[in-house]
């Protein structure tokens, strides 16, 4: 492994530090599971639904129909009819969503569409498919029937339908190379909408219903309606004129497809008529990054921890920075009294190496790596120190990046593993392939799919005397 100075054995790691590591964060986790939020927040009776402290009448003589998309999606839609059965409800269920592949469960009457498959996050034909029909239930429904929307992070590649003029490829395209060049979610989103015959709002246009609820878990921190699966069930903040400002910035040579420029400033031009939006109705956030880091907090102290928390409400910049400062954080914790572990949540980006000489990784495994370099290249950092720390760093929907791994951790043994197999740790850090590089070494996280999406969530463990031991 590349290094500054010669190679030394290293002391084992603690295991009960690794352990809790990976226990705090699991808290986390499992605090938002959406079948669980969904079934615990809901009531149904004959006249009514209730959710939290709203209610919304409910009448005999309408339907009640459940459509949404994410990589929550399926277990929001099982909370919801387990509630459903649970109460008193003469009015009939039924629903269609749209989800990622391995997340399927019983959710019957409310249907399923596999619309991407596993660790893919981008549009298919498939989700195209769905979401055409989707806005066919939405738009067949009567003033008098009630529609819910689900909600989640993942739900702008399951919710797909190119706006006229495009195709698929074409917005593939552009998602793809905003993504490689360090796009955040908000930029992401914003372009998404106005390349959409569906966010931004116009699944609510679309929605004849007069009562429209739409249930959110949040995956875009501060939680901006409009930028959560794109915001296809609320009214779009942004213009067209600001997507072109955005793809302007990144896409410097105009490189993109000419049809994207030309809807971008055609609707900029005519913006025409955003449509009705449902009279009744509104979007509820159940769960977010912040209920997510409380509750892995909640698990530090009752571990013994001394915890400080911290939930993001605004892009973080790059993946390298946050790992960079994770690490510096985790060296003045083993140098100053205080708190023995910190608990960090938001969602940061990466920046890709081109193509040709990229391996594989997503944003919580590169983290990770960026805080060990930091570590190696830190001359007070002994290997007695790096034996007394955890740093871990995960997505709460069990995938980062186009990997199969949730994210990474770093203690002494991925140390030693990576130091005795020789491992390149400054370029694997360059050409983005930090799952081989924690496959070979043992650092990865592997849950499978989670059934829930609120961004990611970091652990930073120091064992000091004070420091609980078991």
């Amino acid at each position: 492994m590349t290094s500054p100075r010669s190679r030394f054995n290293q002391p084992d790691a603690n295991p009960t530090l690794t352990r809790q590591a990976r226990e705090i964060w699991q808290a986390g986790v499992d605090a938002v599971k959406a079948d669980r939020l969904l079934s615990a927040s809901l009531r149904f009776d004959h006249q009514s639904i209730e959710i939290g402290d709203h209610s919304f009448p409910l009448r005999s003589d309408g339907r009640l129909l459940v459509v949404g998309a994410g990589k929550a999606a399926a277990a929001m839609a099982a909370g919801l009819r387990d509630a459903y059965l649970r109460g008193d409800c003469s009015v009939a269920l039924d629903g269609l969503v749209l989800i990622p592949a391995g997340t399927e469960r019983a959710t019957e009457p409310i249907a399923l569409h596999v619309g991407r498959p596993a660790g893919v996050n981008e549009p298919t034909a498939e989700a195209v498919q769905g979401t055409r029909r989707i806005l066919q239930r939405v738009s067949q429904l009567d003033p008098q029937d009630t529609c819910i929307a689900l909600i989640s992070g993942g739900g702008s590649a399951l919710l797909a339908l190119p706006a006229e003029g495009l195709t698929l490829e074409d917005k593939l395209a552009t998602i793809r190379f905003l993504s490689s060049h360090g796009a955040n979610i908000e930029q992401l989103n914003t372009v998404r909408k106005h390349l959409s015959a569906v966010k931004g709002g116009k699944l609510a246009a679309a929605c004849l219903a007069e009562t429209l609820i739409t249930v959110v878990i949040s995956d875009v921190l501060g939680d901006p309606l409009d930028l959560i699966a794109s915001g296809p069930t609320v009214p779009d903040s942004s213009t067209p004129t600001e997507a072109i400002k955005l793809l302007t910035k990144f896409d410097t040579e105009r490189s993109l497809p000419p049809s994207v420029y030309r809807v971008l400033e055609q609707a900029s031009a005519d913006p025409g008529d955003a449509g009705d939006y449902p009279p009744h109705g509104c979007a509820i956030v159940l769960a977010n990054n912040a209920t997510a880091v409380d509750a892995a907090g909640v698990q530090a102290e009752r571990l013994g921890w001394q915890h400080a928390m911290q939930s993001a409400r605004k892009s973080e910049g790059s993946a390298e920075q946050v790992g960079q400062h994770l690490a510096r954080m985790a060296i003045h914790m083993l140098r100053n009294p205080g708190p023995n572990c910190l608990i960090t949540g938001g969602e940061p980006t990466v920046t890709l190496a081109p193509a040709e000489r990229r391996g594989k990784g997503g944003r919580n495994q590169q983290l990770v790596l960026a805080a060990m370099q930091t570590l190696f290249q830190s001359p007070d950092v002994s290997p007695a120190d790096r034996a007394r720390l955890v740093i871990l760093s995960g997505g709460t929907d069990g995938e980062d990046g186009p990997t199969d791994a949730a994210g990474a951790w770093l203690d002494a043994d991925v140390w030693r593993r990576a130091e005795n197999a020789g491992l390149d740790l400054d370029q694997a850090l360059a050409r983005n392939d930090a799952y081989s590089f924690f496959d070979a070494c043992g650092g990865l996280i592997h849950t499978g799919p989670t059934h829930t999406n609120v961004c990611d969530i970091r652990v930073v463990l120091v064992q000091r005397e004070e420091s609980p031991s078991g």
